[in-house]
């Protein structure tokens, strides 16, 4: 009997081994625990183990020729072993020439491809089946058997093991047989447990991303109004509903481009799915990358676990890009890649994942322009504006001033949960409302109407509305003038609040910087911020 069937195959030590593989659930611990343990036997040089999967580097792998169909192979996922010649080897590196093997090329391939075990018990006679003879020679390889990894009649992979000694006892091979068959059970449950926590991981994921979200929408509520341009846009949104497109939401802050885009989703195939907010103006510059695809542990300082990203929250969703202006220039790139080629990588990681992801955004910037301007990727621009909707402001549909307040009425005295009689909202509350021009737009609505019902002490709303300019709405018959136009110093300051107004709202409120209101006015920083104090201006919510 040979050294190798004398000391390495007993029952004590494979044993050990059943147990150890039977209590792990991690499947890539669980393969390197194999491969382990099988090399620390006796006359065992190389313990290795391929598991099927999908082709992954086709274009550069040194056996594409010998590969029939380049959409399966054998992935090399662990290997244990020393070698007699250069001690100081590593033979657990899974990036040499055998990482990857073609399904039913040579030894291994054969294996998977029938489920059939292999045993060379004598690789210097049988040295067709040794890819490098030389190798084999050098190190002394005498005996090779590989067993095919079968959970349910399916061969998950392949288990190989070089030996020093010749293979010629029935009872290692029956122990190795077992211990394939454990580790193809084990294997599989590993990778349902993998699978259970993906799950629960991304459910919690979306559970986290979703549940502001949801408050929010139950307390915005459901799309009102029925002016016009509002019935133009519903009659759009039911145009590209059921469709897969990319959608682009265009319109001033707080004109409701949220709803929008949550009634597309609503009414698409993907209802089922997420439909998961990135408010990309929100997310500090170096966190872009992390917030958009994840990172794993130890990726960056603070990156102290695993941590999914909002891409992969949406998979099989929808994910809406709020403020997508405010991504920065050079991290465009990467959201343009994804789009296209539904692929991306964690920050730190090298692995490739695929997801499947709507996108809507929204932007009260003009994008056309920036991107003129050099100031956002003209292909990004396009990939995302295939179907663009703009919503009017609330100054140019007045019409659903009076549902909208009654609607934030019944939501607001809902909230409060008022132990007095709700308000009315009269006539003359309405047309006060509609005299005002809302620079805030529909969110601007909402908060004087809640702000309303909290100071009230009776059945009568008192609105506390910024001073400002109300629309005209009557055409004014102007005295006939022979010479310039002489404008008194009250209509030269309502000039010069409403132009700086305007300023605002198309910088989004920013003053300092590129495309910052100071810079389309043509003055300092500083002395905008003087004036905007000294007009009452202030910032809608």
């Amino acid at each position: 009997m040979t050294p190798f069937a004398e000391q390495g195959i007993d029952s004590k030590l494979m044993k050990t081994l059943l147990l150890d593989i039977a209590q792990e659930r991690s499947a890539c611990q669980l393969l390197t625990i194999i491969v382990d343990q099988l090399a620390e036997l006796p006359d065992v040089a190389l313990a290795r183990i391929w598991l099927i999967q999908p082709g992954d580097i086709c274009t550069q792998c040194h056996m594409r020729e010998e590969c029939s169909n380049q959409t399966a192979c054998l992935h090399l996922m662990a290997s244990a072993g020393h070698s007699t010649v250069d001690p100081k080897a590593d033979w657990s590196y899974l990036n040499g020439f055998f990482r990857r093997f073609p399904i039913g090329v040579r030894k291994v391939g054969s294996i998977a491809e029938t489920g059939r075990a292999i045993e060379v018990t004598d690789c210097v006679k049988e040295v067709k089946w040794i890819a490098r003879p030389q190798w084999a020679a050098e190190e002394g390889i005498k005996g090779f058997t590989g067993q095919p990894l079968i959970f349910k009649g399916d061969v998950l992979g392949v288990l190989a093991v070089f030996t020093r000694s010749n293979l010629q006892d029935s009872n290692a091979q029956i122990w190795l047989r077992m211990m394939a068959d454990h580790a193809a059970a084990a294997i599989a449950n590993a990778r349902a447990f993998e699978e259970i926590d993906r799950l629960k991981a991304q459910l919690e994921l979306e559970n986290e991303y979703l549940r502001e979200e949801v408050n929010e929408a139950q307390e915005f509520g459901d799309i009102v109004g029925h002016s016009p341009s509002l019935r133009a846009v519903l009659r759009q949104v039911e145009l590209v509903a059921p469709t897969d497109a990319s959608v682009l939401i265009l319109g001033e802050s707080g004109t409701g481009k949220e709803l929008i885009a949550r009634e597309i989703h609503r009414r698409s195939a993907r209802c089922d799915g997420p439909l998961i907010r990135v408010n990309c103006a929100s997310i500090p510059k170096d966190l872009y990358e992390s917030e958009f695809f994840g990172h794993i542990q130890g990726a960056f300082t603070g990156a102290l676990k695993d941590r999914a990203g909002r891409f992969e929250a949406a998979d099989r969703g929808t994910l809406f890009l709020d403020e997508v202006g405010e991504i920065p220039l050079e991290l465009q790139s990467k959201l343009l890649r994804v789009l296209q080629e539904g692929t991306y990588e964690r920050v730190g990681e090298e692995n490739t994942r695929e997801v499947d992801v709507r996108i809507f955004a929204a932007t009260n910037r003009d994008l056309k322009k920036e991107a003129e301007q050099g100031r956002f990727r003209q292909d990004l621009y396009y990939r995302l504006n295939v179907f663009p909707i703009e919503i009017a402001p609330l100054h140019k549909r007045k019409e659903d001033i009076a549902p909208l307040a009654a609607h934030f009425l019944d939501l607001a005295c809902s909230k409060l949960k008022l132990n007095r009689s709700k308000p009315r909202l009269t006539q003359a509350n309405v047309l006060e409302l509609q005299q005002y021009d809302w620079p805030g737009n529909v969110r601007e609505l909402q908060n004087v109407i809640e702000r309303a019902v909290i100071t009230c002490r009776s059945r009568s709303l008192c609105f506390d509305l910024p001073a400002s300019e109300p629309i005209e709405t009557e055409t004014r018959v102007e005295p006939k003038q022979t010479g310039p136009e002489i404008l008194s110093d009250k209509e030269m300051k309502r000039l010069e609040r409403k132009n700086i107004a305007a300023a605002l709202q198309q910088s989004g409120w920013k003053i300092y910087g590129p495309a910052g209101a100071a810079e389309l006015l043509g003055m300092k920083p500083t002395t905008l911020t003087s004036r905007i104090r000294k007009l009452g201006l202030k910032r809608p919510r």
